[in-house]
């Protein structure tokens, strides 16, 4: 039985609800293993260079540098970390900028109708530092990661807002953040080699100006339980936040996270690995590692950002590899969505669907040129499952 099956199972006498996400069990198929995907095989690259299922296309979305099509706004360099939210029968795209202050660091936004036309976009952050990952909140708001020691979680306001800093969330490295809405906290990771995992705990959720830091507490193993203790001193000074707690687990190179119906998701670049943390057992162990492999090749290395469909795929995102988008499906079976061509010196970021499903956005960081200026942002559209 596959985790969509057994949650179907698990939820019959409710209703008949089946939810995406459930947790993913060590007495099934994890870590992922090499698969034809759903959707079959990649056709040749199109007019932009990347290659896609057959019924699947491309387009892009706005170039760094460039004025965006329809607007007077010219796109950030360096686009990396991103998320989509509802905007009335719209949605906006919103996307970091890793670059530092000077060079106009912070995060900027896309709006679009229903139709996916672009009708505006703006500047959302400013003056902020190597802006990587972040995440959306249930409030629709977008919180933008400083990958900088001692870096912070801003909390901006796509809809609209001024930005504003959220220092009890600790200050560190910081790297992606993934809301619960269940447990009313947010996961956060860490890119260090000896990084941490970590929750923050607002005194009121929807209110992320005060709260406790907490970090992931386990054994050495690649499974096993964990629990939570608090941090001392969120401000990472003069003790760093990730060397304050014994026995703190260490995660090497944290990069994406992602939550869905008590799981969470994340990615650590440094061993090619994607985690999950069943949050009702209390337990965790490997979604994916490319060393677990059986047989074939290990399609996904670079392990990056980290997003899911309403389906209950999982799509991981390439820092270099073969710059590729891989998909992890429900049974734990791994393979290519895309590849994007002729851009060897770049990253694949932010990828996030919209409310439909149907338009998945995603950004190539530098893109042909090799450089921040060079940044491409995409959008792909077709029959994803939902």
């Amino acid at each position: 039985m596959d985790r969509r099956s057994l949650l179907r199972a698990t939820v019959a006498g409710a209703g008949g609800l089946a939810l995406p996400f459930t947790a993913w069990s060590a007495a099934y198929a994890a870590p992922a293993q090499n698969a034809t995907g759903p959707y079959g095989p990649l056709r040749a690259a199109d007019a932009n260079g990347i290659q896609l299922p057959a019924g699947f296309t491309s387009k892009v979305i706005a170039r760094s540098r460039q004025v965006v099509s329809g607007t007077s706004y010219v796109w950030h360099d360096a686009p990396d970390g991103g998320a989509v939210i509802p905007n009335g029968s719209g949605w906006i795209y919103v996307s970091n900028s890793e670059v530092s202050s000077s060079a106009g660091g912070g995060a900027s936004r896309i709006v679009f109708d229903a139709n996916g036309t672009v009708t505006g976009a703006s500047r959302i952050l400013s003056g902020t530092n190597q802006n990587c990952a972040g995440g959306k909140t249930p409030w629709n708001t977008w919180l933008s990661c400083e990958e900088i020691t001692l870096g912070r979680v801003w909390e901006t306001y796509p809809l609209g807002g001024t930005a504003v800093v959220r220092p009890a969330m600790g200050r560190f490295k910081h790297e992606a953040a993934a809301a619960d809405p269940v447990r009313k906290v947010i996961y956060l990771t860490e890119d260090e080699t000896d990084g941490r995992f970590y929750r923050f705990v607002p005194a009121t959720w929807g209110d992320l100006s005060a709260g406790t830091l907490q970090v992931f507490k386990a054994g050495t193993a690649t499974s096993g339980s964990f629990t939570w203790q608090t941090v001392p001193d969120p401000d990472g000074s003069p003790t760093q936040t990730r060397y304050q707690v014994s026995g703190a687990k260490s995660f090497n190179g944290g990069e994406g996270c992602h939550y869905a119906n008590d799981t969470v998701w994340f990615t650590t670049k440094g061993d090619n690995r994607v985690w999950q943390v069943n949050l009702l057992t209390g337990t965790y162990e490997l979604a994916y590692d490319d060393s677990l492999v059986s047989s074939g090749t290990a399609p996904l290395t670079g392990v990056d950002n980290v997003t899911g469909s309403s389906y209950g795929d999982l799509y991981v995102a390439e820092d270099g590899g073969n710059m590729e988008i891989c998909l992890i499906t429900p049974d734990d079976k791994i393979s290519v969505f895309l590849r994007v061509t002729g851009q060897g010196s770049s990253e694949l970021t932010g990828p996030a669907f919209t409310p439909a499903g149907n338009r998945l956005y995603f950004s190539s960081q530098r893109g042909t040129s090799g450089s921040s200026s060079g940044g491409i942002t995409y959008c792909v559209t077709g029959p994803f499952r939902t």
